[in-house]
């Protein structure tokens, strides 16, 4: 399996070309299935979930002019038959994991039984993750929150963090969880938001993950490619504990 791993999506014509390169053809002569699973812990998330799997989201995605779109749900997999949904999955050339919650999307992958199922996927098919999505593939992340989680899926510990910024503390609930492991390193997504201060806090939050970690604004991907991992950017970004 071959992996783009994006904060905002195909945001630029960098991005894009390493999608196409990955997936050795045009988008229109190829196939995919969008996740959304992730985005359903937060307000509208329904709503949200129709956007990215319509092409309709602010992030470039699911309407890159694909060939064919499945919807592939995760929540719904461990009440069907396997043999109704694999097939599918090993077919598609590209799994489009969509953005949310990644603790609660990393539990589902496991749950749903297609953690099991990513390493033993045709080589030639890509997975595009966006934010929550490229946040998962990691065996371990950490995620940081304004309020409490509830019910989001298994965490390995959560803590309350005074970050120290610019504009002075910022308190946060930092909370980490497994990942898939189809990547060594983890990823921190957003670094560019004007609502976020994740440029300011980036280093405090990768110094408690136990993994290299590249802090990635919305323009830049991580290339994964057989052993090769290659940065796409045309923004900014950081590798902390290199």
């Amino acid at each position: 399996m071959k992996l783009l791993l994006t904060s905002g999506g195909i945001a630029n014509h960098s991005i894009q070309h390493a999608l196409v390169d990955l997936l050795g053809k045009p988008i229109s002569e190829s196939s995919a299935l969008v996740i959304p699973t992730a985005i359903y812990p937060f307000p509208g998330g329904g709503g949200h979930a129709w956007e990215a799997i319509s092409g309709r989201s602010r992030s470039p995605f699911a309407g890159l002019g694909w060939k064919s779109l499945g919807v592939l749900e995760l929540s719904v997999l461990p009440s069907i038959d396997q043999e109704c949904w694999v097939p599918a999955v090993r077919e598609t050339d590209a799994l489009l994991v969509w953005g949310g919650d990644p603790v609660f999307l990393s539990y589902w992958l496991r749950k749903s039984g297609l953690a099991d199922i990513l390493p033993s996927l045709p080589g030639r098919m890509v997975y595009l993750g966006v934010s929550a999505g490229s946040i998962a593939t990691a065996s371990t992340f950490a995620e940081v929150y304004h309020e409490p989680r509830r019910g989001r899926g298994d965490a390995l510990s959560t803590e309350d963090i005074v970050f120290d910024t610019p504009d002075g503390d910022l308190r946060m609930i930092l909370v980490k969880a497994h990942g898939v492991g189809l990547v060594d390193f983890a990823i921190i997504p957003h670094v560019d938001h004007s609502d976020r201060q994740d440029v300011a806090i980036a280093p405090q939050w990768a110094a408690r993950i136990p993994a290299p970690t590249y802090a990635i604004d919305d323009q830049t991907a991580i290339k994964v490619d057989g052993g090769g991992v290659e940065v796409v950017s045309e923004g900014h970004w950081t590798l902390f504990n290199g």
